[in-house]
């Protein structure tokens, strides 16, 4: 049979297309074989613990504070009266005892006059009486001089004498004492913080505006509120240094003075005052300050690192392998220092952590 050029052409092509059809499914053959051999079960990781460690260390907080003067009051006026006087002014320093300001009260300086003069009459009056019983007794001697009964009413009489003439200086004392309040004196050494009234201005106990606010300048107190979760790890004599805004940079030193011991149920925390010097005057009442405490926990406690704390929806939680046993502990966070973290649960010396957990 003869084949002429067109049919030899043909031949050629189904050929060469019978060719690539095999190869293109060997190809394909290759490629699932392949990819059946990479796809396998993954091998089962090994699980890697490290022992807890249990620690001691002193760690470092800044909190915020305030210095407050350590005595600090208003003075008010205890009697009603014009103000005759002022002495000082806001910014003065005051010594202890120093007058401060004088009131005037005429019918007071009255009233003294008058007790004064009650006093003297009644003082007359007792010595009087004293004396006209001595005289009885002196004639009693005598015997039928002075008959029993009138001995007794100059007795009595003497006894009356003497208790009005007490009674009386009593009540000249008050009205002395009282006149003693219209001088207002400094109660400590310190500033004048405020000055609320001038010169003729009327004052006394109901009009509830305070005459003079006195500071102690040299004395302060920087409070700071040390929250929950520190509170034990507070020391006797514990150090800090503190910095203001107004100067910033320096930083002064102060010593741990007292404690409230009591959590507050307000802001959760606990109340700590250091007594601070300021002889020198380089520190302003009312300023906030930096505090920079340095704690240590009474007893060593449990650190991990950050990474072995499984945090879920419920809480935080670690894993502890002991031997082939798998168990997850609640436990509650406290201090973090730089590698590890501070941790509390129900847990022993000698659990292994699993490190980098997950649910």
């Amino acid at each position: 049979m003869k084949l002429n050029f067109k049919s030899i052409k043909t031949l050629a092509f189904l050929t060469i297309l019978a060719t690539l059809t095999l190869a293109s499914c060997s190809n394909s053959e290759s490629k699932h074989k392949a990819t059946a051999e990479t796809i396998k079960t993954p091998a089962k990781q090994a699980i890697v613990t490290q022992p807890i460690a249990q620690m001691h260390p002193e760690y470092e907080l800044v909190v915020s504070g305030e210095l407050e003067p350590a005595e600090q009051v208003s003075l008010y006026a205890k009697v009603n009266g014009f103000v005759k006087k002022l002495y000082v002014d806001i910014g003065s320093s005051v010594k202890k005892g120093q007058l401060l300001a004088v009131l005037e009260a005429p019918e007071m300086d009255q009233q003294l006059i008058s007790d004064r003069s009650s006093e003297q009459k009644l003082h007359s009056d007792y010595l009087y009486a004293q004396q006209n019983l001595e005289r009885l007794q002196e004639a009693a001697k005598t015997e039928g001089a002075v008959a029993a009964i009138e001995l007794d009413r100059a007795k009595s009489a003497m006894n009356s004498a003497k208790s009005a003439y007490a009674s009386s200086q009593a009540q000249t004392g008050h009205t002395a004492q009282m006149q003693k309040y219209l001088q207002v004196v400094a109660p400590f050494n310190g500033v004048i913080t405020e000055r609320n009234v001038s010169e003729g201005a009327l004052v006394g106990p109901g009009s509830g505006q305070p005459v003079f606010r006195v500071a102690d300048e040299q004395n302060l107190i920087l409070k700071i509120a040390l929250p929950e979760k520190h509170a034990g790890s507070v020391n006797d004599g514990m150090e800090v240094s503190f910095t203001v805004n107004s100067q910033p940079g320096k930083y002064f030193d102060a010593n741990l003075s007292r404690s409230s011991k009591m959590i507050n149920s307000q802001n959760r925390a606990i109340t700590l005052e250091f007594d601070v010097k300021n002889e020198d005057q380089n520190l302003n009442g009312g300023e906030y300050a930096q505090v920079h405490l340095k704690l240590k926990r009474q007893n060593p406690t449990f650190w991990v690192s950050p990474k072995s704390i499984l945090k879920t929806q419920s809480g935080l939680f670690v894993l502890t392998k002991n031997q082939d046993n798998i168990q997850r502990i609640p436990i509650k966070e406290g201090v973090r220092l730089d590698t590890v973290t501070e941790i509390f649960g129900k847990l022993k010396e000698g659990d292994s952590i699993v490190q980098r957990p997950t649910e």
